[in-house]
Order: C-alpha cells, then sequence, then structure tokens
C-alpha cells in the first residue's frame, strides 16, 4: 500500500517532467531546425504549421489533465444520499460490502479514501479516480497526449535523419537505431544532446502507443456502457443503446469538448446533479 501511495506521487511529477522536456524540445529544438532561411519564411511556413499543431495538441492535452484532476469524482460517502432505497455497490477497504442510499456501481477507493460513482479505474499519472465526473476529460487527454506523442516522434525523427545523415526509408532503420546510437555515443561519435532525443524518441512512441490503445480500449467499454471496474468484478449491467453509452459520457457539446478542453456540460451525471 506505501508503495502505490508513492507511485500515487511520483507518477504526476514524471508526466510533467516529460511534458516539459517535450515542450523544450519541439520549441527549441525541432521547430527552429525546420527554418532554413527565416528571412525568406512564409507565413503558412510548415515549420509555423507545425508548431501551431504541436501548441494546439500540448494545451488540449494539458487542459484536460488539469479538469481530470480539478473535475474528481466527488466523494458519494459523504455528499451524496438519493434514497428511494438504492443499495450501494462498494468494496470497503476491509474487504466488506455497505449499504446505505446512494448510486448503484460506485466503489470505494483506498487510495483516494472515497467512494466514487461509476467508479472505473484510479489513474496514476493524474492522482485521481476516474468516474463519471472526468471520464470524458480523461480520454480527450490521453488521445491528446498520443497525439503530442506521435507529432514530436515525426519532428524528432526528421531531426535526427537531417542532423546524422539517417535515412528511415527502411523501417528496420528505426528499430536498428537505438542500439548503433548507444555504441557511437560510448565510442564519442554521438553527442550527448543527439543520444537523449533519440532515447526520447522512443519514449514518445511507447507513451503514444500506451495512450491510444488505453483511449480504444476505453471507448470500447463506453459503447457496451461498462467500466473498467464492473468488467474485472465480472458485474453485469442493462443493455443500453450505444449513442445513449456515449452521451451519457460526452454530452450533447461532444464537439466543443473535442476541440477545446471543458467541463463535462451536457452529461447524463450533470443533469442528474442539478435536479
Amino acid at each position: 500500500m506505501l508503495a502505490l501511495k508513492l507511485l500515487n506521487v511520483v507518477a504526476p511529477a514524471y508526466f510533467l517532467c516529460i511534458s516539459l522536456v517535450t515542450f523544450v524540445l519541439q520549441l527549441f529544438l525541432f521547430v527552429p531546425s525546420m527554418f532554413r532561411d527565416p528571412s525568406t519564411t512564409p507565413l503558412l511556413s510548415p515549420a509555423l504549421l507545425h508548431g501551431a499543431l504541436f501548441l494546439f495538441l500540448s494545451a488540449n492535452a494539458l487542459g484536460n489533465y488539469i479538469l481530470v484532476i480539478h473535475n474528481s469524482p466527488e466523494d458519494l460517502g459523504q455528499c451524496l444520499n438519493l434514497g428511494g432505497g438504492a443499495e450501494v455497490v462498494a468494496d470497503w477497504s476491509d474487504g466488506s460490502r455497505a449499504t446505505g442510499s446512494a448510486l448503484p456501481s460506485t466503489h470505494f477507493c483506498r487510495l483516494c479514501a472515497r467512494v466514487t460513482q461509476r467508479h472505473d479505474h484510479h489513474c496514476f499519472f493524474t492522482g485521481n479516480c476516474i468516474g463519471s465526473r472526468n471520464m470524458r476529460n480523461f480520454i480527450m487527454f490521453c488521445l491528446y497526449t498520443s497525439l503530442a506523442c506521435l507529432d514530436s516522434l515525426v519532428a524528432g525523427v526528421a531531426y535526427i535523419s537531417a542532423v546524422l545523415s539517417v535515412s528511415f526509408a527502411n523501417p528496420l532503420a528505426f528499430l536498428t537505431l537505438l542500439p548503433h546510437s548507444i555504441s557511437q555515443f560510448f565510442s564519442g561519435a554521438l553527442l550527448s544532446s543527439e543520444m537523449f532525443v533519440i532515447l526520447m524518441l522512443y519514449l514518445w512512441l511507447g507513451i503514444g502507443l500506451a495512450c491510444a490503445g488505453f483511449c480504444c480500449h476505453q471507448m470500447l467499454l463506453i459503447l457496451r456502457g461498462q467500466t473498467r471496474y464492473q468488467v474485472r468484478k465480472g458485474m453485469v449491467v442493462r443493455a443500453r443503446p450505444w449513442r445513449k453509452n456515449l452521451q451519457e459520457v460526452f454530452g450533447k457539446r461532444w464537439l466543443l469538448g473535442l476541440l477545446i478542453p471543458v467541463l463535462n456540460v451536457g452529461s447524463d451525471y450533470h443533469r442528474q446533479k442539478d435536479k
């Protein structure tokens, strides 16, 4: 338990450090290297468009990251009492099950020490539980983090290709880049800054693929009307149309949330809370 609490503190700091390093490399190394002659650079040059695209992806990733933390699930054990004899489906820290007047499909998280509605999982990179209030922001965070990492990967590959005169026409060139770079680095033929960029390429690839896969898996669960916790516990959920399941998470203003970081305005949870 102590190791999990430590991970809950270290993981967000690790994510912020990676984000800061990526931001610095993109704006102070990759984008300037794209300018061949700044005096003759047109307004809509590829370098400026790439910089604007990266800023857009980064702003959405960071904005949704903040909203996931800011819009964390409420503690239903203290502030929610719906009445009507509804039974809490919650697993407490001692393994017992408690009953009361709250929404079904709730769960007690030992790390957050709270009961959350439609608990999905505990995200260590945000240090928060993911539930009905911040599910859409979490999915947008994963989506834009994946896109920002893949964008940085493409820019980094272009930079390494220009600096080291390496051709990536052969797909195996990227797979053999790391072992060749390590041997050249210890032999003194490769600068430490170039070796650092090469290591970041593989880190961006791993984070981008992991976030993309997690986002696709989460969308599949939403279409089915399930959460990761319900799947893990083998809970049976009522079958509903997939459109209604999507609207419950993304709300009616889903297009606005796809372009800019916003709260879950218009979702079923907020309409129920207002009532």
